[in-house]
């Protein structure tokens, strides 16, 4: 018999406000669904600009609520019903309208009133142009929001329908539904007990004291992978090359420049259960870095020597005495994916790798995305493309039930 789903039984009710993205909130009720939620929607009249009625009753098998007046649904003070019936209200997507709403108390139609009446916690997922977003009465409402404990998901970076690149994507539906799943059902903690280091992040190799080698790597496949472990009870030790990342919650991050001293961190932080090597170590640095800034000259380029950084992952992989029970490696490659991951478990004696392919035309470098396959000595596992954030939570859960 299947394992019964953590949100099954438990009852959503998702507001629909108008935007482009709402068409997403279709799926999202198909993934509810099928994890047996109960959902309920409420739609706006800007939210059924894009999406109809009937669309969200066919998938939700519910009925779907418009109006504040209904003489039917109000013969019962039918908004009352529905604010107190859910185990949680969810806003998706949530315009900058809606926000303005809910932060100043508002209740001028079905949804506002709703929200304003509930006593179950609630959960927003904004979508809106980036402008709309880093206005500073956005800012000043989410502040609002925030502080009376409402949660949020998203936005996320990337293109829109307004043709503007930027923070305001609605998140994916599997990232909300794994915001759902954290406030609905949070995971028992696994891996309580247990120590995992991470590594995230480039590194920075330098030539002079302004210039060094470095590469594409944001960071946020690491970040995530250590807050997904955290979530499951591990004591994370989170090394970091140089980002612009703010430090996960429950994780001690340990900011280094270079890879000797990523190694140094590593085994500094040992020993560990888990170690999950997902930075983007440079391979090379100069040899001997110039105490001073390199000058242009008429003699042409300065001849840099390079010299083979050491390899973290092959060093701890080949550890005797206190290696950790669970090497994890990542391949970053632009062809030959997976032959390349199953040659770099046998030479680095890595339990698994996770192997991607970062090409430019993936994005996955910098990118909010990410299309994994898991190597093991067993075969491969390939893994739809998913936020970086799933691939962390299913990357910790596989760790946690390895490890039992």
């Amino acid at each position: 018999m299947a394992a019964l789903s953590a949100l099954a039984g438990k009852h959503v009710l998702l507001i629909v406000s108008g935007g482009i993205a709402a068409y997403k909130t279709l799926e999202l009720i198909r993934l509810l669904r099928k994890d047996a939620c109960e959902v309920t929607c409420v739609l706006t009249h800007n939210g059924a600009q894009f999406v109809t009625p009937l669309s969200l009753q066919a998938l939700s098998e519910n009925k779907v609520y418009t109006d504040l007046f209904s003489l039917t649904d109000e013969s019962e003070m039918g908004h009352i019903q529905l604010s107190r019936a859910a185990d949680l209200l969810v806003v998706a997507p949530a315009s900058a309208s809606i926000l303005s709403r809910m932060a100043a108390g508002e209740a001028d139609d079905l949804a506002t009133t709703v929200l304003l009446a509930t006593d179950k916690p609630v959960l927003v997922a904004p979508a809106m142009n980036v402008r709309m977003w880093q206005h500073p009465a956005t800012v000043a409402n989410m502040a609002t929001l925030a502080a009376r404990g409402v949660q949020v998901v998203g936005p996320e970076e990337g293109p829109m329908a307004c043709n503007e690149f930027g923070p305001g994507r609605l998140a994916e539906p599997p990232q909300i539904l794994a915001a759902i799943e954290a406030m609905l059902a949070p995971r028992a903690r696994q891996l309580a007990g247990r120590h995992a280091v991470v590594t995230a992040g480039p590194t920075h190799e330098p030539i002079d004291p302004v210039r060094y080698i470095a590469n594409r790597s944001s960071g946020r496949q690491g970040y995530a992978i250590a807050e997904a472990l955290a979530e499951l009870g591990a004591r994370v030790t989170l090394v970091s090359g140089p980002t612009h990342l703010p430090a996960p919650p429950d994780v001690a991050l340990r900011r280094v420049e270079t890879a000797a001293q990523m190694l140094d961190a590593v085994r500094a932080a040992l020993p560990a259960d888990i170690a999950v090597f997902n930075a983007a170590v440079a391979d090379w640095r100069v040899e001997v870095a110039g105490a001073h800034k390199l000058k242009k000259t008429d003699a042409g380029p300065p001849v840099l020597t390079l010299t083979t950084n050491p390899d973290i992952l092959a060093t701890i992989g080949a550890m005797t005495d206190g290696r950790p029970r669970l090497v994890v490696g990542f391949a970053a490659e632009t062809d030959a994916v997976e032959a390349n991951a199953r040659d770099k478990l046998r030479r680095k004696r890595a339990d698994w790798i996770v192997a991607n392919d970062v090409s430019p035309p993936t994005g996955v470098f910098g990118g909010e995305e990410n299309a994994v396959s898991l190597v093991t000595q067993d075969g491969v596992e390939r893994w739809p493309r998913l936020s970086k954030q799933e691939v962390a939570r299913r990357l910790a859960a596989k760790i946690a039930e390895t490890l039992g």
